[in-house]
């Protein structure tokens, strides 16, 4: 990908030392992200990719994750339920060798399949193990802005067969969809006689008796 102005370098910070509910407000993404039609390729059970999206709190529990099942690749596709400034990632994986070692990410491209990853990505990052979630990946934040669907491709990792992900976090701003207003007009499609009386009808009916 060389020319296309993409940096492969692992653009990242810490958290400063920000207070845990500050951090717990800027990582909340995740109650933005519409879950049900979250899809993760490549998931060895079904459904677990949706549980690496959870509160800032509880990040480094253990109990639910999502793991590669053919070999080390996982590919989420990420519908948001407004539009999304995104800011940041961090990510929590692992243990050893099962951590990805490569993150790409897509703007607005659903359903995106594995084929399609082998596009140029928006950004793409080098990855560093995690375990206490205190590196942040930040994003170049005017090419992530309006984002209705984030795709998140791990195409590698440090040498395992599987890939591990227990937790990802999303930092950034969230606007509400607009609504279109919608105009229901209601036609009349056949005329009611009870709505259109006449004098008409009143002599038309005495001829026939």
């Amino acid at each position: 990908m060389s020319g296309h102005g993409h940096s492969h370098s692992c653009e990242k910070e810490h958290d400063h030392g920000l207070p845990p509910e500050e951090m717990a407000a800027a990582y909340s993404l995740y109650t933005k992200i519409d879950t049900f039609n979250v899809e993760c390729l490549n998931e060895a059970v079904d459904g677990s990719g949706k549980t690496v999206f959870k509160p800032w709190d509880q990040r480094l529990s253990k109990e639910k994750y999502v793991e590669s099942d053919a070999d080390e690749e996982l590919l989420f596709n990420i519908p948001f339920t407004g539009n999304v400034k995104l800011k940041g990632v961090i990510l929590i994986a692992g243990p050893g060798e099962n951590h990805p070692n490569r993150m790409k990410l897509f703007k607005n491209r659903p359903k995106m399949t594995f084929d399609d990853s082998s596009a140029e990505a928006d950004q793409e990052f080098e990855l560093h193990p995690d375990p206490e979630g205190v590196l942040e990946y930040s994003t170049k934040v005017a090419r992530f802005n309006s984002v209705e669907h984030l795709s998140i491709h791990f195409p590698s990792n440090y040498g395992a067969e599987t890939t591990c992900v227990y937790y990802i976090g999303l930092k950034g701003d969230f606007t509400e969809a607009r609504r279109h207003e919608v105009t229901i007009c209601t036609y009349e499609a056949r005329a009611n006689p009870s709505d259109h009386k006449t004098n008409a009808l009143d002599s038309v009916n005495s001829l026939i008796q």
